[in-house]
């Protein structure tokens, strides 16, 4: 199982890393801790280089992270995907056509169902899972629901994202480099 055929989707949290990524094999990248100013400049590029950008809303400085910015992403940057926390966000992001992927945090199991509530109130079409180090969370998680999975955070090593991969998700979302090389 992969994403598209990635089984890793790096995540761009530097400028240096663009470049990179640009003369990568990888097509969907995802945007990390950007500023709104330069996310033009990257669509332009990416576009130039046949790149998917997957834009995480909340982690775009100077623009809130909200439906009505939500939609002037979509509609002037059409990104192929927005990640977010936010309900609003997902249902923004379906009604325009993005592909929708609702970020869930495993802190206990209070939030794992609120969690569970708040994407069958979404239905994104992927669920990112956060920490993706715990592979069967992972498992559980993709029992529960129906939706594929990205596992994210605190994956550090090739074996533990095949770990998370053998649990069920599609793909390993990474901003560590030395995992990019790969897929």
């Amino acid at each position: 199982m992969s994403f598209y055929g990635q089984e890793i989707i790096p995540a761009m949290q530097r400028m240096e890393d663009l470049e990179k990524l640009m003369a990568s094999h990888y097509t969907y990248i995802i945007v990390l801790e950007i500023h709104v100013s330069r996310l033009k400049p990257i669509f332009q590029m990416a576009q130039a280089h046949n790149k998917k950008l997957i834009l995480h809303m909340d982690l775009v400085h100077g623009l809130k992270s909200d439906e009505y910015a939500t939609e002037f992403v979509c509609q002037e940057l059409k990104p192929f995907g927005i990640i977010s926390t936010k309900s609003s966000v997902i249902l923004k992001a379906k009604q325009k056509g993005v592909t929708a992927i609702q970020r869930m945090f495993l802190i206990d199991s209070y939030a794992l169902e609120k969690s569970y509530k708040l994407i069958e109130k979404t239905k994104p079409d992927y669920i990112e899972v956060l920490p993706g180090a715990i592979p069967q969370m992972i498992t559980e998680v993709k029992a529960h629901l129906t939706i594929p999975i990205f596992a994210g955070g605190l994956i550090r090593t090739k074996e533990e994202v095949q770990n998370a991969l053998n649990a069920g998700a599609e793909a390993v979302t990474t901003s560590r480099r030395e995992l990019w090389s790969n897929s």
